[in-house]
């Protein structure tokens, strides 16, 4: 979940708007939040031969004997992640099965809050995140964006995506909004443990006396509940997720995008410091399937190609 602060041209926003046509109530299942593994799909996405696949000798030998990577994953996130008919779908999932071709192993996708993946990778219950998360400096270093203060060791990231932030509204209600600015007086909802967030206290505190007022919520879906009820004005998402949500929900008829997309960092798959071995197995696999295209055939079916990215790097966030 994502942020920053420069324009992405119009023309690249027009594209990911064409976000594929799945319906949100799939997502709906997963509001209650529980931590449980969810399984991309029925069928074993690593190599029958797991010790014949490319890119096998890099792994460290735990995972090498497990054949499982553990994925700790926010899945309520379309078009990203979420659950469609009882399995784990979106494009983060399909470029894991992607890398574990490459690899000859399986992701294994487990559901957990957004705000507590970190968590999950300190005390060994993931192997990595991946979850549309930001690569930033904070996160690489273990710093609480708002308070500037250590909160833990900080991760590695290897970078797969990029994505900005944009405004949604209900439909017919643009209300004028088409910058950060216009958002003082405004009541606008959020994911909780974002990006999104952050960039809406950053801008609540330039408001002043016009209060911008701040509902966090546990996932995305709940926040686009709450504006879709009237209880807020306006709600802050990575363009995918925001641009799913104004194609999809309602037939289209719930919500509009306003003001452009606010450039963003890339999207990192997140893992331990101490995890050199696998950081470098996954950054040698995506750039694998960035040469082989299959990464780009990815992004086309889920309508995001716009956000793709020609070279994966480690920490490449600031």
């Amino acid at each position: 979940m994502t942020a920053s602060t420069t324009l992405r041209p119009a023309a690249a926003r027009s594209r990911l708007a064409a976000a594929g046509a799945i319906a949100v109530a799939g997502a709906l299942l997963l509001t209650g939040c529980g931590d449980q593994t969810k399984s991309h799909s029925d069928s074993d996405n690593s190599s029958a031969n797991s010790s014949s696949a490319p890119l096998f000798d890099k792994l460290p030998q735990s995972i090498k004997d497990s054949k499982v990577i553990r994925v700790g994953s926010d899945i309520a996130y379309p078009p990203v992640e979420f659950v469609k008919d009882g399995k784990t779908v979106g494009m983060d999932p399909d470029i894991a099965d992607a890398l574990g071709k490459q690899l000859g192993v399986k992701f294994q996708f487990n559901n957990s809050k957004f705000d507590a993946l970190m968590a999950g990778l300190r005390s060994n219950r993931y192997d990595i995140a991946m979850s549309a998360m930001t690569d930033t400096k904070d996160r690489q270093n273990g710093v609480d964006p708002e308070k500037k203060t250590k909160v833990g060791e900080g991760v590695d990231f290897v970078d797969y995506f990029q994505a900005g932030v944009s405004m949604y509204v209900p439909k017919g209600k643009d209300q004028g909004i088409k910058s950060l600015d216009d958002l003082c007086g405004k009541k606008i909802v959020v994911q909780r443990g974002t990006t999104s967030e952050d960039m809406a206290k950053k801008q609540a505190d330039k408001c002043g006396d016009k209060k911008l007022s701040i509902e966090a919520f546990d996932t995305d879906i709940l926040a686009q509940t709450r504006l879709r009820s009237g209880g807020a004005d306006v709600g802050l998402s990575d363009f995918p997720v925001a641009a799913f949500a104004v194609k999809t929900s309602g037939g289209g008829n719930d919500f509009e995008l306003v003001g452009d997309q606010v450039e963003a960092a890339p999207y990192g798959m997140a893992m331990s410091k101490s995890q050199t071995q696998l950081r470098d197995a996954i950054k040698a696999a995506m750039d694998k399937i960035i040469a082989s295209h299959e990464y780009d055939q990815v992004l086309d079916k889920w309508g995001v190609k716009a956000g793709a990215i020609k070279e994966s790097k480690i920490n490449g966030g600031s």
